[in-house]
């Protein structure tokens, strides 16, 4: 079993990246916040992988960081998430974020999630209420107090703002690396931002690209 990748990156896209590996390339289904974090194609890298075996294929999912692939292996225990799903969520999504809102039981942010439905989202919070205590940057015992899930009114913006985009023709991935990035020009100044500015933002981003 293949457990990590050390190596030079040949080619990388929205969902997956091939690393050079001593002469042989290695390819690895990433989340879009990975690939937001490798290096330019040629430079070095390094992923924490996860080989997932079916009965017709050998997949490798990479990881930028050790507790991205620790929420990876949670979510694929839930019924009815497989690998990719998984990785759809943690693209749409950070690990501390997602943290927060499975232990705050925060079902608005998680439905708005590409994929996860109602149901979904109640079993992800059942399943993994307890299990994912030390991981996303807060403690694993955190004196009782939950913490306070965001507002539902920005996840659905973004959500909404994704959709804008996937409706003009952009791949989901793109929408959401596209997204991902105006939180990060903004700041916290992404955090009010209604559907149009956000949406007017990301067209920005992606035009010059």
């Amino acid at each position: 079993m293949i457990a990590s990748l050390s190596g030079l990156v040949l080619v990388k896209t929205p969902n997956a990246v091939i690393v050079d590996v001593g002469g042989v390339g290695y390819e690895a289904f990433v989340s879009g916040r990975t690939y937001d974090a490798l290096p330019e194609t040629g430079h070095a890298c390094f992923l924490h992988v996860q080989t997932v075996v079916r009965e017709d294929a050998i997949h490798l999912f990479g990881f930028h960081t050790k507790e991205e692939k620790d929420l990876f292996l949670l979510l694929i225990t839930v019924s009815g998430i497989g690998p990719r799903l998984a990785q759809t969520i943690l693209s749409g999504i950070g690990v501390d974020e997602l943290c927060r809102a499975i232990t705050g039981k925060d079902l608005s942010r998680l439905t708005a999630l590409p994929g996860i439905g109602k149901k979904t989202a109640q079993r992800i919070c059942v399943d993994l209420a307890e299990k994912v205590g030390g991981l996303g940057g807060f403690p694993a015992d955190a004196g009782g107090a939950r913490p306070q899930p965001a507002p539902a009114g920005e996840a659905d913006a973004m959500s909404d703002a994704v959709s804008a985009l996937v409706n003009l023709g952009y791949p989901q991935a793109t929408a959401w690396q596209a997204l991902r990035a105006v939180e990060q020009q903004l700041g916290e100044g992404a955090a009010p931002l209604k559907v149009e500015e956000l949406l007017r933002q990301a067209l920005r981003f992606l035009a010059a690209r």
